[in-house]
């Protein structure tokens, strides 16, 4: 394929991935006064497994590829289905939705560091090392002010809740290294499937059951998350992983806790301060300069 036949297709892809994806923090919260964390996750990607069942092997047609290995499918739905979601469901139960996507944001560093340990990404120079000390520094503030005035358990679950891009950036490396003549449609089916039942498994053992939603609007905001949170969004991600690197993708994380924190404060009327902005600025800083080209003496090097 010509690279330049896909620029179109891939920046459509990431406009409506960072759209959904910044609503979708929000959603996650409100469903929460409704329904447990793994509950709530666990139905979302089982009704999700449903939907990809059903259009799966007409996407996979058109992309082309081939079928994921039994690797690919564990790794997909334990470190970016089970665990990463279910720790961000766990937060939100503490966090606001706002806050919770912008310490998400650490997910480019995150991808950049692994990337660095397994050698799939040129070396970083320089400025760039800088960046992830300037992020660093962003979250350290986020905890020392927004995090900790929520109160409770809130700092606690926020240091978990960085396990959750860690485990994304983890998992996202391993299928971009292992599965680039992969259908992503194919992939993303086999592990949502099993990603749900990883999920639901915990809500029977850790929960004492799976409860379903009690209102429309709650059933409404799964169906929202499973078609378009999950189905639209993943589908797209792991397609676009096959034509970017993970570095340049994970650039998402860039917009989408800007909308989240839009979505949150209009919506649910949750705050943001200075210091929300101020940490934000420091973590997206240390993303750009992370992801910023090298000197043209450092590249030759």
């Amino acid at each position: 394929m010509n690279p330049g036949s896909i620029v179109t297709p891939v920046r459509i892809a990431v406009t409506v991935m960072c759209l959904v994806w910044g609503s979708t923090w929000f959603v996650v919260r409100e469903g929460l006064s409704e329904m447990q964390p793994f509950g709530s996750g666990g139905m979302r990607f089982f009704l999700a497994w449903l939907v990809m069942s059903a259009v799966a092997p007409g996407i996979a047609a058109r992309e082309g590829g081939e079928r994921p290995t039994w690797r690919l499918v564990v790794v997909m739905a334990t470190g970016n289905f089970a665990i990463s979601y279910g720790i961000v469901y766990w937060a939100e139960q503490t966090l606001p939705s706002g806050l919770t996507a912008v310490l998400w944001a650490v997910f480019p560093l995150m991808t950049a560091g692994v990337s660095q340990l397994q050698g799939t990404e040129a070396r970083l120079h320089g400025a760039q090392w800088w960046g992830l000390v300037v992020g660093f520094v962003g979250v350290v503030l986020l905890f020392l002010t927004d995090v900790r005035s929520v109160g409770g358990d809130a700092v606690e679950r926020g240091l978990v809740l960085l396990l959750s891009p860690l485990v994304s950036a983890l998992a996202t490396a391993y299928i971009k290294r292992h599965g680039a003549h992969v259908s992503a449609a194919l992939l993303n089916r086999s592990a949502l499937l099993l990603g749900s039942l990883m999920l639901l498994t915990a809500a029977l053992l850790v929960e004492g059951g799976i409860s379903p939603p009690s209102t429309a609007k709650g059933a409404l905001g799964i169906m929202y998350l499973a078609l378009f949170g999950t189905v639209l969004t993943f589908t797209l991600y792991f397609w676009v992983l096959r034509q970017a690197s993970t570095v340049a993708l994970s650039l998402i994380a860039y917009v989408t806790p800007a909308i989240a924190l839009v979505v949150g404060a209009s919506l649910g009327e949750e705050t943001v301060t200075a210091w929300t902005l101020g940490g934000l600025t420091f973590v997206l800083l240390g993303c750009a300069l992370v992801l910023r080209r090298p000197a043209a003496g450092a590249a030759r090097a």
